[in-house]
């Protein structure tokens, strides 16, 4: 697998003279018995499981995983147009230096895009305002004026601004664009629907029409269960930010990513043939049904990476013989021609007697994101546990997977598991000291929702 990663980038230094789209055409790929990979004109599929031989002769629990390799966007096509809408906290307390901010953020945005986007802003405080109603990013002047114009104003109705900024891009919902909110909150919601199963709920209802949430928490005071639970839902990115004078910064990465959309309506199918059952996912959202799990994902992309996690039960199997693991088959939109595309893909696994081949065929790569989503999960569960007054059961939770993680490392010499041992033996210490604090939290929710949804830090 080494081989392939070093290909992908080399590759990426050609993208001024050539595209990797028929790279994945053409190329050729060297995998491991437990690893197959069927290149398709756009994204590639890899299945890989833990470990490529199994012990024979007794059932055995592995861990599937499905790999979507993003191309970057082909360069004989103009990108998909963007459907943004920007949905600004004006609340009293977004009053000063903040509010700026958001406006220099908002501006920012519009300033990243063409002529083909349709733009929107929303403001809202215990009242809900359309400021700029959906329309084409060509009329830039005039709507950077009416930004400029926004005022702080009273209480926080988040649920209205979230739906009513859902309803301007309802306005353009058809053809080719893609479809974002950004949010941005530096409060609690205290009018109307205000938990996070509310806005979870209507962050699964907008990612079915095509439409995901990217929240922006700004400061100490916002509801971070609320805002991750809504960008899980819509399957968008999150952010914390403890100042706003990054706001900006924040916001044109997170146009970096709208702009580079090359798969949309992704859907990735996992069928476990003959006796393996699926046992459950690790980190992200999905849907087991017999021997068939199912992920939803509202889009990737360019050059990026993204990847779910499945526990399966396997039967036992005789020494020599070789069974199909999982068959993996992956459909999306292609937005540049508007065509459904499918790839596919499959893993084997060897059964064996020899016990030193088992533990030769470890997957390191496969080994560690499995243990970063239980990392996730750990930081998660630190948190439920602070929240009920436990500080020293939640210490003990991260030491101890600090330790894991750093046996882990050492074993397979692994530098990534390393750092994020120590970083996690660090925020045991840091609470440990200091106990939750409301920064401190954001800081873990943020942390463990990035890496099961394998945002990139920005």
């Amino acid at each position: 697998m080494k081989n392939l990663k070093n290909e992908k980038k080399c590759h990426k230094g050609l993208i001024l003279i050539t595209t990797l789209l028929c790279f994945f055409c053409e190329a050729e790929y060297l995998v491991s018995p437990a690893t197959a990979i069927t290149p398709g004109p756009g994204v590639v599929c890899r299945v890989e499981i833990d470990r490529g031989v199994l012990p024979a002769d007794s059932p055995q629990k592995a861990l599937i995983k499905v790999t979507l390799d993003a191309p970057p966007p082909p360069i004989k096509y103009n990108r998909p147009p963007v459907n943004l809408s920007i949905v600004l906290d004006r609340s009293g307390s977004m009053a000063g230096k903040k509010l700026e901010k958001a406006k220099d953020a908002a501006i920012e945005a519009l300033r990243h895009l063409g002529l083909g986007d349709i733009f929107s802003v929303v403001v809202y405080d215990h009242n809900v305002k359309t400021v700029v109603p959906a329309q084409s990013a060509r009329n830039a002047e005039w709507i950077e004026g009416k930004i400029r114009q926004i005022r702080s104003g009273g209480r926080t109705a988040l649920f209205g601004g979230v739906s009513q900024g859902a309803s301007e891009v309802r306005k353009n919902i058809y053809g080719r664009y893609v479809h974002r909110i950004i949010l941005l909150s530096d409060g609690i919601a205290n009018v109307g629907p205000s938990t996070p199963e509310d806005l979870g709920r209507l962050g699964t209802a907008l990612v079915k029409e095509g439409i995901s949430i990217t929240t922006v928490g700004v400061g100490t005071d916002y509801n971070e269960d609320l805002m991750t639970r809504l960008s899980q839902n819509s399957d968008g990115n999150t952010y914390f930010v403890e100042s706003s004078r990054d706001l900006p910064r924040i916001f044109a990465a997170e146009l970096g990513d709208v702009l580079s959309v090359v798969a949309k309506k992704v859907r990735i199918t996992i069928e476990c043939p003959g006796g393996v059952r699926p046992l459950k996912i690790v980190g992200r959202e999905g849907r087991i049904k017999g021997r068939t799990v199912e992920f939803l994902l509202n889009q990737l992309y360019g050059s990026q990476e993204k990847y779910a996690l499945v526990e399966v039960e396997i039967p036992k199997g005789e020494s020599g013989r070789t069974m199909d693991i999982a068959l993996v088959r992956v459909s999306y939109e292609n937005p540049f021609t508007q065509k459904n595309e499918h790839v596919s893909g499959r893993a084997s696994a060897r059964f064996s007697d020899d016990r030193q081949e088992v533990h030769k065929s470890v997957n390191i790569d496969v080994q560690r994101d499995y243990n970063l989503n239980l990392k996730a999960i750990v930081l998660d569960r630190a948190i439920s546990l602070s929240d009920k007054g436990k500080k020293k059961e939640a210490v003990k939770e991260l030491k101890k997977s600090a330790g894991e993680l750093r046996g882990l490392g050492k074993q397979f010499k692994d530098e990534k598991l390393m750092e994020e041992a120590n970083e996690m033996e660090h925020q045991a210490q840091q609470i440990e000291r200091e106990g939750m604090t409301k920064k401190y939290r954001k800081v873990l929710r943020t942390k463990s929702y990035q890496m099961k949804n394998q945002q990139l830090n920005k």
